[in-house]
C-alpha cells in the first residue's frame, strides 16, 4: 500500500480519569490541527467510557488498550477491554436521557463502526476518512 502507515497503541488502566489520556493520545498520534483530531478524540473518549461502564475493564487492576492505525487519509480507532455479558449496539433512548447516545455518535460521525469478540476481549473500532471532514 503506497503512502504513510502510522500503528500505535496505549494500554490504560481502567479508570475513568484515564479516558483523558486516551483522547490525548489520539489527538497525539494525528498530530496537531489535523482535520479528524476532535472526532477521533470524541469518539475514543465514547469508546472507553463504554469499556468501563459495560465491560470487565472497569474493575480495579484491569485496562483498556487504544490502538490508532493511519493509511493514507483513513484513521481507524479501536479500543479493546475485557468482555462483558452484552455487545456494543446503540440503544433506544429518551430525549430526557442522560446517557445511552455514545454509539449513537460514533455511528453518526465515523466512516465506519463495527466491534468483534478476541480471547475474552472486545474490540470496538471506528473509521474516519480524513477527505471527508475537511
Amino acid at each position: 500500500m503506497a503512502g504513510r502507515t502510522v500503528r500505535e497503541s496505549v494500554t490504560l488502566a481502567g479508570r475513568a480519569e484515564r479516558a483523558r489520556v486516551a483522547r490525548a493520545f489520539v489527538g497525539g498520534v494525528l498530530g496537531p490541527g489535523h482535520p479528524c483530531g476532535d472526532v477521533a478524540a470524541l469518539l475514543v473518549g465514547e469508546l472507553f467510557s463504554n469499556s468501563l461502564r459495560h465491560s470487565g475493564s472497569g474493575a480495579p487492576g484491569e485496562t483498556v488498550t487504544v490502538a490508532v492505525k493511519m493509511v493514507n487519509d483513513v484513521i481507524r480507532v479501536e479500543v479493546t477491554d475485557r468482555s462483558g455479558p452484552g455487545v456494543p449496539e446503540p440503544r433506544p433512548v429518551g430525549s430526557d436521557a442522560e446517557d445511552g447516545r455514545g454509539l449513537h455518535l460514533v455511528a453518526r460521525l465515523a466512516t465506519r463502526w463495527a466491534w468483534r469478540r478476541r480471547g475474552g476481549r472486545t474490540v470496538t473500532w471506528f473509521e474516519i476518512q480524513a477527505s471527508l471532514q475537511r
